[in-house]
C-alpha cells in the first residue's frame, strides 16, 4: 500500500465523506429534519466515521489507527440502526433506506478490510518512520 500523506487520500474517508453528505441531503429535504433527536443523532454518527478515520489517521500509529477505525466501524453501524428508524418512521422512502443501507454496509466491510490490512502490515506506522 502506498504511504498516504493525509486522511483525505485514503478511500474510506472518502466513502464516510459522501455518506455523511448523502444523511445531511435527507435531513434538509425530508421529514427526518423536523425528528430533531434521531436528525442529530444520525448527523453526528455519520459525521463520526470521518471524525475517527481523521484522528486515527493523525495519531501516526498502526495501533492507535486501528482502534479509531473501529470506532468509525461502530459509527457506521449507527447510522446504518438510525437509517432502520428513519425508515420506520416513515422519515425515509425504502429506495433512501436500501440504498444508504447498502453503502453502509459497503463501508463497514471496507473498513474491516483495511483494519485486517494493517493487523498484518510490518509497518507500524508515519510516527515510527
Amino acid at each position: 500500500m502506498a504511504h498516504y500523506k493525509s486522511f483525505e487520500e485514503l478511500e474510506i474517508y472518502k466513502l464516510a465523506r459522501v455518506q455523511c453528505d448523502e444523511i445531511w441531503g435527507l435531513i434538509i429535504s425530508t421529514a427526518l429534519g423536523k425528528d430533531y433527536k434521531l436528525r442529530e443523532q444520525i448527523n453526528g454518527s455519520s459525521g463520526s466515521v470521518m471524525d475517527n478515520i481523521a484522528q486515527g489517521f493523525g495519531r501516526g500509529g498502526n495501533k492507535e489507527f486501528i482502534n479509531f477505525l473501529s470506532y468509525a466501524r461502530g459509527s457506521c453501524s449507527e447510522t446504518k440502526a438510525q437509517l432502520q428508524r428513519s425508515l420506520d418512521r416513515n422519515h425515509i422512502t425504502i429506495e433512501d433506506y436500501s440504498r444508504l443501507s447498502n453503502k453502509s454496509q459497503e463501508l463497514i466491510d471496507q473498513i474491516s478490510r483495511f483494519i485486517n490490512y494493517l493487523k498484518k502490515s510490518e509497518r507500524k506506522g508515519a510516527k515510527f518512520d
